[in-house]
């Protein structure tokens, strides 16, 4: 029964440092998409600051004028404006966060991604072998947090080898067969 706990804990180790391997790829897959997003987003942020620019309004006036408007149609198109403008903003923030974070530490800015964004890449992922340093470090990370793990559950199920071993040295041995 000893050797199963151990066998199990190795194994399930080795899958989270497989699964821990694939975070800085995919903070790297989502960076591309997210510079795409801010692309895209920039160039409706940048019509409609254009358009009220030639009205003689500020992006805040035009925005004003939306809200104010007694048309559905106008508060409802400057509801979306405005939510649009605040995710590219939010955009433009995360990309700067990734920009002052080490390789390293990327994956961790993924904690406050634009869920759209996420969804997408996650949607669109496409795990690749950790040739990176970082990608063996996170790997090693979640070998270790893996075992750690799988030893505490099996610890709590008695699936733990120590206390089996402990009790067969205490118990006379059984005469193989």
């Amino acid at each position: 029964m000893a050797w199963v706990g151990q066998k199990l804990i190795y194994a399930v180790a080795l899958m989270a440092a497989v699964g821990a391997s694939q975070f800085p790829e995919f903070a790297q897959q989502y960076r591309q998409r997210l510079g795409g997003a801010i692309e895209e987003l920039g160039r409706l942020v940048s019509d409609f600051d254009r358009d009220a620019v030639n009205s003689g309004l500020s992006r805040g006036q035009a925005l004003d004028l939306h809200q104010q408007s007694t048309v559905a149609f106008f508060q409802a198109r400057g509801r979306s404006m405005r939510t649009t403008i605040d995710r590219y903003e939010t955009l433009l923030r995360q990309r700067d966060d990734f920009a002052k974070s080490s390789t390293l530490a990327q994956p961790l800015v993924l904690a406050r991604s634009d869920a759209a964004t996420f969804a997408g890449a996650w949607h669109d992922f496409s795990p690749a072998v950790p040739t990176t340093t970082d990608g063996l470090i996170w790997a090693a990370l979640g070998f270790v947090l893996g075992a750690a793990v799988s030893y505490v559950i099996a610890a709590i199920m008695g699936l733990g080898w120590r206390r089996t071993v402990l009790a067969t040295r205490r118990t006379p041995s059984m005469p193989r067969r």
